[in-house]
């Protein structure tokens, strides 16, 4: 089994220490994340197992001929070939291997001639363990394997022999994402792997690491995804680490009850210190009290040598929104939306859409299906199109995407500005915020103009967020955001007395928070599609497994071809109805929307109850006794069979709706 251990590694910035004896052992079968506060060494400790970084000390033992794969965050780019081309050096390993091969036949050769046939067999055993190693490393598979993993991250067909300097920096990072997964080495380590990509390859990559036969160690901010692909958390806290068994959720739950632990530790050495210091301060000057004050002081030196620290990013907020301005039910009404590039292709294609005041509509899709242009538009950024978008009474826009860290321009400090533009009961709070957006401690006092794209775009989004509006549209809201900072944007975005329309990558945020899901799709050859999706994420994401499963109609069937518009029955309109059938159908129709809600309530609620009845199987004083697992196991079952029956049930229901 390959492995790669760490004993002991030490590193220090000055008089900070980054990394204090720090040990891990990474190995086939390992699936790890790594997590910690922003700015904890998480990068850097994973520099330090790719071989890039020299620790101060310690120690670094690998067995031989074990591959390491490493990926970082950013800057990396390509050009001079094609992505074809780029791909194939994934496999540099392999044809150093043929080479070598090659080279022992030649060898064998000569040896046979020459009648030195014992040294020929000898060569001939080395020979046939590489060829081995080959046929098990699927190498020979190289060509398959190259279009699955360039598939599965989102390229086309038609990338593949386009020149890699064409593509965008994103896209750099997932041909270099795509390297690291075909040369298949024996430990993956990926730092922020799902910054670039859509939630379609989220999911492909979260299929590809659970099938993965060798070892990785990830850094990732989607709790999610974490969620589905790690078995074990190494956690960086204070330059120290430690080993949590479990997923993501189970590691939260332990480290919760630990923290808050560690918080009750915190403040009573914290009133203990000002005790010390109160004493100290009105007695130090005083003759009498001279020795028991010089006592005190020693007390004091001893507890501040193990002082306790809180980071910053531990000290929870809860962000509430300015109160939103009062609009009317319909928020938005787009009707025949076309959107055309490239002269011939109309992205978005006669869309209908109706949007009601308190909804959370997730627009989904692929990279480049429309998404980001719908929201333009909603927002009033992008007019070319045809079409009608209406905006209802009072409605009033709040627009976020990813340039609006370009409109972030001046000298004034971060703190100044968010001062200068919160609404006054807010201004005490305003630290607080900053810190909730990763913005702490000095950081608050950076002038604007020397901020990086990242932090400007935290910035704006803060800004959009304390403005009094009732339709926020948010493109991305999640990216540059660590995971506390997510937490804190959705329960506010929860909270918001608006509506909300967005587009995100992070599932967890999507399940959340959506009320219900616009699926655009356009393939780069024919014109776009839509459908809306009466329901949450979750539901979207059973309906689309059910339709790939053929247990409901296929896409095709169910999708209107937005080019050639299906015929439609013409309903009967409330006009033509008369006073006591429209009563009739009204009170009908509210009927049905209390008993969808009722149900959706009831599915949230056991939900909840199924995950915490997982956790609790997952505990080792339930799973090593038989008959409580036995009992948990019979629970669970249960929940979910209710599950299965409250969903059937909320899908007839919101059919009728």
């Amino acid at each position: 089994m390959s492995f790669v251990q760490f004993s002991k590694v030490s590193l220090a910035f000055g008089d900070r220490d980054i990394l204090k004896d720090v040990s891990v052992n990474l190995s086939a079968g390992t699936k790890a994340a790594l997590t910690g506060a922003n700015g904890a060494g998480k990068s850097t400790l994973i520099k330090i197992m790719a071989g890039l970084m020299e620790p101060d000390s310690g120690e670094r033992t690998a067995q031989k001929d074990a591959r390491i794969a490493y990926l970082p965050q950013s800057g990396l780019v390509h050009s001079g070939t094609s992505l074809r081309e780029e791909a194939d050096k994934a496999f540099l390993w392999g044809y150093e291997i043929q080479k070598e091969i090659d080279s022992l036949g030649e060898q064998m050769e000569r040896m046979s001639a020459s009648g030195n046939s014992l040294s020929a067999e000898k060569l001939a055993v080395v020979q046939a363990e590489l060829l081995g190693r080959l046929e098990e490393s699927g190498w020979y598979n190289r060509g398959t394997l190259s279009e699955q993993v360039l598939l599965g991250l989102g390229f086309l067909p038609c990338d593949f022999d386009r020149r890699t300097e064409e593509f965008s920096g994103g896209w750099q990072m997932r041909i270099a994402l795509a390297k690291c997964l075909m040369s298949r080495p024996d430990i993956l380590l990926l730092d922020e792997p799902t910054n670039y990509l859509d939630i379609e390859a989220r999911n492909w990559l979260e299929s590809f690491l659970s099938d993965y036969k060798g070892g990785f160690l990830l850094v990732s901010h989607d709790r999610y995804f974490l969620d589905h692909t790690v078995s074990e958390v190494y956690e960086l806290f204070g330059g120290s680490l430690k080993r949590y068994a479990g997923n993501f959720s189970h590691y939260e739950q332990v480290r919760a009850v630990e923290l808050k632990t560690l918080i009750s530790e915190y403040e009573r050495q914290q009133e203990e210190i000002h005790r010390l210091e109160d004493f100290i301060n009105r007695f130090g000057y005083k003759a009498t009290k001279a020795a028991q004050a010089q006592e005190r002081q020693k007390m004091l030196d001893k507890i501040l040598e193990n002082k306790i620290e809180i980071p910053e990013s531990l000290k929870k907020i809860h962000f509430t929104f300015p109160p939103a301005p009062h609009s009317g039910q319909l928020v938005v009404q787009a009707s025949e939306i076309c959107k055309t590039y490239n002269g011939t292709l109309n992205v978005i294609n006669k869309l209908e859409l109706l949007v009601e005041k308190g909804e959370r509509l997730v627009v989904a899709g692929r990279n480049g299906a429309g998404k980001s242009t719908l929201l333009r538009m909603i927002a009033g950024a992008d007019n070319d199109f045809t079409g009608s978008i209406k905006l209802g009474s009072g409605v009033s826009v709040g627009y976020f995407s990813q340039d609006s860290a370009e409109q972030i321009r001046g000298t004034e400090s971060i703190l100044e500005r968010l001062e200068r533009q919160c609404p006054l009961e807010l201004v005490p709070k305003a630290r607080d915020m900053l810190g909730a957006f990763l913005f702490r401690g000095d950081d608050v006092f950076k002038s604007i103009d020397v901020l990086s794209g990242g932090e400007k775009s935290r910035v704006a989004l803060l800004e959009l967020l304390l403005k009094p509006v009732n339709l926020l549209v948010l493109d991305e809201p999640t990216n540059h955001l660590d995971m506390h900072s997510k937490d804190v944007l959705l329960d506010a975005l929860k909270d918001f007395g608006g509506t909300v329309i967005f587009v995100s990558h992070d599932r967890g945020f999507i399940e959340d928070l959506s009320t219900r899901v616009l699926e655009l799709t356009c393939d780069g050859e024919h014109d776009g599609k839509y459908r809306s999706f009466p329901g949450d994420y979750r539901y979207y994401m059973r309906r689309l497994e059910d339709e790939a499963s053929g247990a409901v109609a296929s896409p095709d069937a169910a999708t209107r071809d937005i080019r050639e518009p299906a015929p439609r029955e013409e309903p009967k309109s409330a006009t033509k109805l008369s006073w006591e059938e429209q009563k009739k159908a009204d009170s009908e129709r509210r009927k049905i929307q209390r008993e969808v809600e009722r149900l959706e309530e009831e599915i949230a609620a056991l939900e909840k109850e199924k995950t915490a009845l997982e956790i609790k199987m997952s505990e080792p004083e339930v799973y090593s006794d038989a008959e409580s697992a036995r009992s948990v196991q019979r629970q669970i079952e249960t929940t979910r069979s209710r599950l299965e029956e409250l969903n059937a049930a909320w899908e007839r229901a919101a059919e009728k709706l």
